[in-house]
Formats: C-alpha cells, structure tokens, sequence
C-alpha cells in the first residue's frame, strides 16, 4: 500500500467512531492548547515589558541614591557625571512626588516630575503641542509646566492648555506644552505626569536633595563602561556600597530577556505534562482499537498484508488523532493566549516557534503513544485473529 492509501485508510477508520476519535484527541487539544496559550502569554508578557523598558529611552543609565545607607544626591552630581564619565553624553536630575493640579474648578491627582531641559533628550519624550522645558527655565525656579496628555484632558477637557494657568499646591505654573502619548512603562502612566523645571520642584518640597539621576550614553558598550566608571567613583565616595544603585537600560533588557526565556520554559514544561496525558489516552484508544478490529487485521494478514503495512495503518491512525488535536489546541490556545492578554493589558504574541514546536510535540506524542498499539496489531497472527469474535 501507499502511503497516500494508508492514510485514507486510517481516516476512514477514525471517522467511522467520531465520538470515540473526539473523546480521544480532547486530551491532545487541551495540552498543545495549553501549552500555546502558557508560553504565548509568557512571551506576550515579556515582550510588554520590554517595550516599556526601551519606551524610556536608549542607552539611559538609571542612578539613584539611597538615603537610607547614606546615598544623597544634589543637582552637583548631575553635572560632575557628564564632567567625570567621558561614555556619557547627557545626565539629567529628577525628582517626584503627587500632587493635585486644580484649575477654575477642577482638580486632578497626578504625579509631578522635576526636571531639566536634558530630561525630554535622554527619556525620548516628544510634544504634541507647544514645547518642552527650556534651559533658562531649568536653571531657574520659572513656574512653568508641561502636561502629559492624561492630565490635559482631566483638567482642560477639550479646551487648548497652552498658555494657560494651573495651581499645583498653591503656585500657579503657566503650561508651556503638552506631551505625546507614550503609555505605561515599569508599571507607571507616563502620560498621567506634569513636569516642571527642577528648582521649582525643590522649591515646593522644599529640598535641595533630588530622587534619581538619568544619564545617557552613545551605545551598549558606552552604557556598560559607564555603570563601571561610576560604580568606581561611588564606591570610593560612599562607606557602604548599597548608598548608590545604578543600573543601565541594557542590563534591565538582557535579564528581562533571561527571565522570559525561563518562564516560557517552566510555563511550557507545566503545560506539557497534559501533552502526556493525552498521549496515555491515545494509547488506551488504540489498544482498545486492536482489540476491537482483530478480525479485521487477521482478514488483512490472510489476504497478504504484511506485519509492516499493520504496524503502519495503526501508527498513521495514532498520529492523525494527535494531530487533528494539535491543531485544534493551537487554534484554541492562540484565542485563550489573546483573551489573557487583552485583560492583563499585554501584547498578545505568536511565534512561529510556538506552533512549531507545539505541532512538533503533538507529532512526537502520537508516534511515541502510538508505536506499542502498532506492534502488538502487527505481531497478530492471522490464524488467531480470523477466529476471534
């Protein structure tokens, strides 16, 4: 027989107990559909994430003082960064705190950053409308402000902010700007933000101290011999090493890519354990098959059948079953893998590798479950098989 033949044949044969066949591959299409689903949310997951940490910008270099263990940064360190690291091509000083922002009535919770000029360069912010902070205004304490789109359209509503006035603890600030959308990024609505020059910041909260210091460098391999250089010179400056935490962009986005490989792989292992299952039940069918159709493969033997073409009907029948549930389970998978993740707000991904490796696997399940039905049918002798009822 061809091999076209033998699985016309293993067709007929599966569709001739629909239900049974059903009943059968269910196993097969939960496995390979939890397995779509687990390691695609898993890759959705760490591909949002990613996207938030390069949505703050390239090469940026993240140095925060711990005040805790004697870390206090002030504007000074800011400027002796890009005077001391050579690999360094920017450093802008923040500082954050919430606050209401009223204007004639209406009043929003947000959160207040306070910066310099350099900040929008190095975080890569861009404006829909008017400008961001200038210069002149970070070195000085000008009330002026700069609105993410979320609190634009709580405070003004649909009203133009530009030029306009709001209060923010009592100090009226002019808006210069209006920021571009740019989501969420480390769990934080970069959006739902109001900026204002550093020293006006410092002025309301009435500190000279500042929270973290972004730095930018040229490239990869600038960023990591910068973190070095800097670790050196707050290592020699702070009894304790944890006074100073730094940490660079391209650090947060290799081991976020370690992290989602790892759980990919955990989430794909847990999920296969279901694969095993439905390959067990695969095998139970087929025994139960050979048993059921022993008559009919002594019938076959007698009319010249060889042990070969046996072992090979019952192991086509064995494989269709599991892939027909395999492609079911990738199908079903990829439509659980998009409903997590449009409720968790993640990116719904699909590789290619996902379904080849799903699609791989429930190939191997059917083989590996289906060789010992396949023998014991082959091993048949016809003499005992014609006489079975």
């Amino acid at each position: 027989m061809k091999l076209l033949e033998f699985v016309r044949v293993a067709w007929r044969s599966l569709r001739a107990n629909k239900l049974r066949s059903l009943l059968t591959a269910l196993g097969m299409i939960i496995g390979v559909a939890a397995v779509t689903a687990l390691v695609s949310v898993g890759q959705g997951a760490g591909a949002t994430i990613t996207d938030q940490i390069q949505a703050m910008g390239a090469h940026v270099i993240f140095v925060r003082p711990n005040p805790r263990a004697g870390g206090v940064f002030t504007l000074a360190e800011a400027e002796e960064i890009v005077d001391r690291v050579p690999t360094v091509e920017a450093a802008a000083p923040a500082m954050s705190f919430p606050s209401p922002v009223e204007h004639r009535g209406a009043s929003h919770d947000t959160q207040i950053e306070a910066v310099t000029a350099d900040y929008a360069r190095i975080r890569e912010i861009t404006v829909a409308s008017g400008r961001f902070l200038n210069s002149d205004e970070s070195s000085r304490r000008t009330r002026v402000a700069v609105l993410g789109p979320t609190v634009a359209s709580e405070v003004f509503g649909t009203v133009n902010p530009l030029g306009e006035t709001i209060s923010i603890r009592g100090q009226p600030f002019t808006v210069v700007g209006v920021t571009d959308s740019r989501g969420a990024a480390m769990g934080q609505d970069q959006d739902d933000v109001v900026y204002i020059p550093i020293l006006a910041g410092q002025r309301l909260q009435g500190t000279d101290r500042i929270d973290v210091i972004y730095a930018r460098a040229r490239s990869a391999d600038d960023a990591r011999s910068a973190v070095t250089h800097l670790t050196a010179i707050y290592e020699r400056r702070f009894p304790r090493p944890e006074a100073v935490n730094i940490t660079s962009q391209d650090e947060l986005l290799a081991t976020m890519g370690e992290v989602t490989q790892t759980l990919s792989l955990l989430l794909g292992a847990i999920a296969g354990i279901s694969l095993l299952v439905g390959g067990i039940g695969i095998m139970n069918i087929m025994l139960v098959s050979v048993s059921e159709r022993t008559r009919e493969i002594g019938i076959r033997k007698a009319l010249g059948a060889r042990r070969r073409d046996i072992r090979t009907q019952f192991l086509l029948e064995a494989v269709l079953l599991s892939l027909s549930g395999g492609v079911i389970g990738i199908g079903l998978g990829w439509l659980l893998s998009v409903l997590v993740s449009s409720l968790a707000g993640w990116r719904a991904v699909l590789s290619p590798a996902v379904i080849l490796i799903a699609f791989g696997f429930a190939v191997a399940v059917g083989l590996f479950f289906g060789v010992y039905p396949a023998r014991q049918a082959s091993l048949l002798e016809p003499v005992e098989a014609l006489r079975h009822d």
